[in-house]
């Protein structure tokens, strides 16, 4: 049974008054300051969320307590065991269903007069025509390369004749103790792409640490992960949630961490190092989500000024007491996505080219597991299709300078099958 219209009306009367009172940023209607269109504006938004993990969540619960009515989720995830102690809106007999599902049907039941549609699939299988119904993006994502797909899609999607095809993206990221939320309006602000190097890239372990002489239960797993899954291929694929696949590299990692007398190896550790899991702690889940709600409902009410053109960045640390940083981080010239100039890319003149492929998954400003380059006048090494790829692949072994003839200050431009969209450009600085 719906609420009646008092209730409705005592149910956001807190709401209401924050919208109501005069203020620069919020001034009344000239005609009537309680005219209903001007307090509607949340119920008419429709708003995205990307994730229903930890952050996810919190957020979807915020937006429909806020006044918001009209949400879409996106998840491709399932829920398991280990996400119950934070992920509040699961139960135990919601595991192995779809997060985006459980997590709707949790809150439509909560909050009368929401109407939230779950999407059990990945961003990346919408294209524009999908995202541009949306006045807005809020992202709880655990995936750096996901943020910066979204990103490039939003700043895309920019046409300066079209007004409302300018979606904020409202960002927030945690990391135990520690969290952040950013704003960004696309071409305008700084976008995710210009931040990129507030994220280091994930140390990666020589394939000869794993294979002989593993010192830490970390390299067991990833032992158990890259060599023996695809020496013996146990199923067709590796499913990361599929609590099978998860046990018999369990059970590998566990074997070869006895053999080497290394202790520490779990099946909760096996899981995170595969999916590679961020640690997570609900409060700071709960600080964050809060944060970037607040900045939905001040983009949509105008009724304080949001992060994103002046601060747009807010960090909090809560590993020592509770601090929060408000700053404003600048737009790059030469991002990816967003600028119009060439990052420089410091090589050793005598690298192959292997070696400066290589390079490009652990620079900071890069972060490209599966690139192709080439330069102007000639392909250097193209994945795709396969033929080009056999064609081009002796040039690997090159060294860039003498081998392929390539000179101090030289323009290359690097493209990576996880951002289609986009082209990295780069221009040679010899060391």
């Amino acid at each position: 049974m719906g609420l009646s219209q008092e209730d409705s009306t005592a149910r956001w009367q807190h709401l209401d008054h924050i919208r109501k009172t005069k203020g620069p940023f919020n001034p009344p209607d000239d005609e009537d300051e309680e005219a209903p269109e001007m307090l509607d504006t949340l119920g008419k938004s429709t708003i995205l969320v990307i994730g229903a993990g930890g952050l996810g969540c919190e957020i979807l619960k915020n937006l429909a307590l806020s006044g918001f009515k009209n949400i879409h989720v996106i998840d491709m995830d399932t829920i398991d065991i280990s996400n119950l102690n934070r992920q509040f809106l699961f139960r135990k007999a919601d595991v192995g269903k779809s997060k985006a599902e459980c997590a709707a049907a949790f809150v439509e039941r909560r909050v009368q007069g929401v109407k939230i549609t779950p999407h059990n699939c990945r961003i990346q299988d919408f294209d524009e025509d999908f995202y541009m119904q949306f006045q807005m993006v809020v992202c709880g994502l655990d995936s750096i390369e996901a943020r910066r797909w979204m990103n490039a899609t939003l700043v895309n999607m920019v046409d300066d004749d079209n007004p409302d095809s300018l979606k904020p993206m409202i960002d927030g990221g945690t990391e135990g103790f520690k969290g952040q939320t950013r704003v960004v309006f696309p071409t305008m602000t700084p976008c995710i792409e210009c931040q990129l190097d507030l994220y280091a890239p994930r140390a990666a372990v020589p394939l000869c640490t794993l294979a002989t002489i593993p010192r830490q239960p970390e390299h067991c797993i990833e032992w158990a992960h890259i060599i023996a899954w695809d020496q013996e291929k146990p199923f067709p694929s590796l499913d990361k949630d599929d609590p099978e696949h998860i046990t018999w590299l369990y059970q590998k990692a566990l074997s070869r961490a006895e053999e080497f007398k290394i202790s520490g190896v779990t099946y909760s550790l096996t899981q995170g190092v595969v999916k590679n899991i961020i640690p997570a702690i609900a409060s700071t889940n709960a600080i964050i989500a809060a944060s970037c709600c607040n900045e939905a409902l001040k983009i949509a009410t105008t009724a304080a000024p949001a992060l994103g053109f002046e601060d747009n960045y807010m960090s909090y640390h809560g590993d020592e007491a509770i601090y929060t940083n408000t700053f404003k981080y600048e737009k790059k010239e030469d991002c990816a996505v967003c600028g119009s100039l060439s990052k420089p890319l410091e090589v050793d003149p005598r690298w192959t080219l292997q070696e400066l492929i290589d390079s490009l998954a652990t620079n900071a400003s890069a972060q490209l597991k599966k690139p192709s380059v080439r330069t102007e006048s000639k392909t250097l090494y193209m994945r795709f299709p396969q033929s080009l790829e056999e064609q081009t692949r002796p040039n690997l072994d090159k060294t860039l300078r003498e081998g392929l003839g390539l000179v101090e200050k030289q323009e290359i431009a690097v493209t990576d099958p996880a951002f289609p969209a986009l082209s990295f450009k780069f221009f040679l600085r010899f060391t």
